[in-house]
């Protein structure tokens, strides 16, 4: 059994790795240090529980953290990759590797889905890689939308139902 659980303060280290995990390159992927602190992924992690920050991790039966899903809202001035606007939540999401493909990314992301409609957000985005095949079909089952491309990468959305 997965318990679905908001990040504790002491967990932040977790966050990091996974927000690591969730960039895709698949050859010569620089240190995770390196690549946390490039400019143009700092903005993902830098001053994190400000205003709209929410993140959910995932804990398997034997009490180990097994991923986790969050969103930051960006501004048009400071745009992530998956930028739609400034009330569009953009979501990332890791599992690690020995947890793949046993359904804990699908409840991770329907619970973040959840969660960002009850905080009333209309819509959520995400950027994918397109030749990460597993995570854009994921994606489209649980109702994104391709929405654009930024660089080398999908932009996706969901759009809530308008309450």
């Amino acid at each position: 059994m997965i318990e679905i659980r908001n990040l504790e303060e002491n967990e932040y280290e977790f966050l990091l790795d996974m927000l690591y995990e969730s960039i895709h390159i698949p050859e010569n992927k620089p240190t995770r240090e390196a690549l946390l602190n490039l400019p143009h992924i700092r903005k993902y992690h830098e001053n994190w529980g400000r205003e709209g920050d929410q993140v959910l991790i995932a804990i398997d039966e034997e009490n180990q953290k097994v991923g986790a899903v969050w969103y930051r809202l960006f501004e048009e001035n400071n745009q992530g990759y998956g930028y739609v606007d400034q009330n569009t939540p953009e979501l990332g999401i890791a599992v690690v590797e020995n947890g793949r493909g046993k359904g804990i990314g699908t409840l991770l992301m329907n619970k973040i889905m959840q969660l960002a409609m009850a905080e009333g957000y209309n819509s959520i985005s995400l950027s994918v890689d397109p030749d990460n095949n597993d995570a854009v079909h994921i994606y489209n089952k649980l109702g994104f939308q391709e929405y654009g491309i930024s660089g080398t990468s999908i932009t996706m959305v969901y759009r809530g139902s308008k309450h």
